[in-house]
């Protein structure tokens, strides 16, 4: 029976090592894709492949974690496996925590260390300066290095305050269950560890509020909103058309006014200049038409753009699904809440943990019952990670990394400067953390703490027996109403995750304290997000090319549901459609045109 653990656990492992090398692909399609192909660096763009794969390895173990531990119990019985022996499970748990730890410290050195390296390697690269001046690469990096000290000295200062603060958790008797006893923080290094995982934690909770929550609300949206409102063959075929008349009404100005010695009037200036600003303006359209076209690439490009055409409608019913996700995500964050703030076994003054679920709660649910055909729970897990950490993305893309309200760089696709693309990567690393809180103290508390495990409420017959409810299935519990029962213990192993998470909030209450209140603003944010996306007009997605595109060119672009799919098809057919004069939408317009014999 021994076997059977090994396979099973080394399965799961194996799952988790193939997520990883897809991660690794994903991270490297991510960094060239958002990063400026005119600016690029080499340590810049490999610091942030390894930094992406990092986090992704990260935010996947989460589930790992869940599904080793709900490995160890018989869902069926309300006891252990008779191969989950007390030294097989100690030595699962140890596992993780030494995988946990690998990851986190490598992500703190990368966030902390490696990247501001990275980042001031890359600012202190000056060419001009280096041909001029003789400068040499080892001067550059010490420069980088002299920046970075400022770092190293804040990590260390981190961990001081942890080694010898007290830990405010640590004086207070104010609850009396052994599980919570035994997660205080008992010496003095595993308390330093707790503290700066929890100000990280805290930090990236602050991050995790404004851009995974705009995220969430902006990316189901865009996806739905994905077809576009004008075909590319059309866009091409209507802008030369345009194109041409200003040009002809250009020549006639210029032919009117030849010779005259008094020179232009006024009017016809003005006009004139209006022209040649709208002209410009064509001209781009007229580029992002014909790279939406494929012209000049090769076929395999063209063919790969009349896919993406086809993909569309997929594209826009999986937005509906995230639409449903995030909402349901909301409804079960509030919930739990409601939950905690009512029913906390100690309320503030160990961060609001909750013993127990007491309100039906929608995402538990679904992944309750999900676990009964393994690995669907595994997976939705995994799916619920990667889909808060790509709204991270979202965000951060929507958002742009500013200082208060002053936008210090925009990310954008295939424009992101090598800079914007660190800074991106450090917040990243500080909101993984803050989604790892949130999937296992709000998202799904009941699942993230112990996974399928259940137990007997039968104590066991004799001491040192597994309580067994072969006959009795009545009498099983979810191991998260566990908390009154002694012998649940001995059966309920909690996930790595939530221990870590339930040290750091009952050895410094006031992390827990403000991640907890933290939420609700999370969720007021995504609403007043999501109600404004719902209800703004949609834009054209030309900024890409054209930053100074006209504000009110959305108007003139807009289509109905059925012209989005229209357009698809002209795009798959690259082919625009015949007009015979009468369309009912007129003629497509942009800032600045006037229609045909004006």
């Amino acid at each position: 029976m021994a076997d059977a653990g090994h396979v099973q656990a080394g399965l799961i492992w194996l799952a988790y090592a193939v997520a990883i090398l897809l991660c690794l692909g994903a991270a490297i399609i991510t960094t060239f894709t958002w990063q400026t192909p005119i600016d690029r660096s080499a340590m810049v763009s490999i610091v942030a492949v390894v930094s992406l794969t990092s986090l992704l390895a990260t935010v996947l173990l989460l589930p790992v974690d869940i599904a080793l531990v709900s490995s160890t119990g018989s869902s069926s019985l309300g006891a252990k496996k008779d191969w989950a022996t007390p030294k097989r499970v100690a030595d699962i748990l140890l596992t993780l925590k030494i995988v946990y730890y690998s990851l986190y410290s490598f992500d703190a050195l990368l966030c902390l260390l490696v990247i501001p390296f990275a980042y001031f390697w890359y600012e202190e690269y000056d060419e001009v300066a280096f041909e001029e001046e003789g400068r040499t690469w080892k001067g550059r990096f010490w420069a980088a290095t002299k920046y970075t000290l400022f770092f190293v000295t804040l990590t260390i200062v981190l961990f001081l305050l942890g080694f010898f603060v007290p830990a405010a958790g640590g004086s207070k008797g104010h609850w009396d269950l052994d599980y919570y006893k035994g997660l205080l923080s008992q010496n003095h290094g595993e308390k330093a560890l707790t503290f700066a995982l929890g100000l990280l934690v805290t930090l990236g909770t602050f991050l995790y509020v404004i851009y995974t929550s705009a995220g969430l609300a902006l990316m189901p949206v865009s996806f739905i909103k994905s077809a576009p409102p004008i075909s590319a063959p059309q866009l091409s075929a209507t802008t030369a058309s345009q194109l041409e008349q200003n040009r002809e009404r250009q020549r006639q100005l210029e032919l009117r006014n030849a010779g005259r010695e008094d020179g232009m009037p006024r009017k016809d200036r003005r006009e004139l200049d209006a022209l040649v600003r709208e002209e410009q303006t064509l001209v781009r359209r007229e580029r992002l038409a014909a790279e939406a076209l494929g012209e000049g690439k090769s076929r395999v490009y063209q063919i790969w753009l009349k896919l993406c055409a086809l993909v569309r409608p997929i594209k826009m019913l999986g937005g509906i699904l995230l639409l449903i996700l995030a909402i349901v995500i909301w409804i079960s964050m509030f919930i739990t809440g409601i939950d905690k703030a009512k029913n906390s076994i100690c309320k503030q003054r160990c961060g609001y943990i909750l013993g127990q679920v007491h309100i039906f709660q929608p995402m538990n649910w679904i992944f309750v019952k999900a676990a009964k055909a393994f690995p669907v729970d595994y997976i939705l897990m995994a799916s619920l990670v990667l889909i808060l950490f790509s709204s991270s993305i979202s965000g951060i893309a929507a958002v742009g990394i500013r200082f208060l309200w002053i936008r210090i760089f925009q990310i954008r696709r295939g424009r992101t400067a090598p800079q914007a693309l660190l800074i991106a990567t450090v917040m990243l690393s500080l909101i993984t953390l803050a989604i790892n809180y949130a999937i296992a103290m709000f998202v799904a508390p009941q699942y993230s703490f112990y996974g399928t495990q259940t137990f007997c409420t039968n104590e066991p017959a004799y001491p040192g027996a597994q309580p067994n409810c072969k006959h009795h299935p009545e009498l099983i519990r979810p191991c998260s109403d566990a908390l009154h029962y002694k012998h649940a213990k001995d059966v309920c192993t909690p996930s790595m995750m939530s221990t870590f998470l339930n040290r750091i909030t009952i050895t410094w209450p006031l992390f827990g304290l403000i991640d907890f209140w933290a939420q609700y603003v999370f969720m007021g944010i995504f609403l007043i997000v999501f109600i404004a996306a719902l209800v703004r007009t949609p834009r054209v997605n030309m900024a890409e090319i054209d930053e100074f595109a006209e504000a009110d060119e959305e108007e003139s672009l807009l289509a109905s549901t059925s012209r989005r799919f229209g357009a698809t098809w002209q795009d798959v057919r690259g082919q625009p459609e015949q007009s015979n004069g009468n369309s009912r939408n007129g003629p497509v317009l942009i800032r600045g045109s006037r229609p045909p014999g004006n």
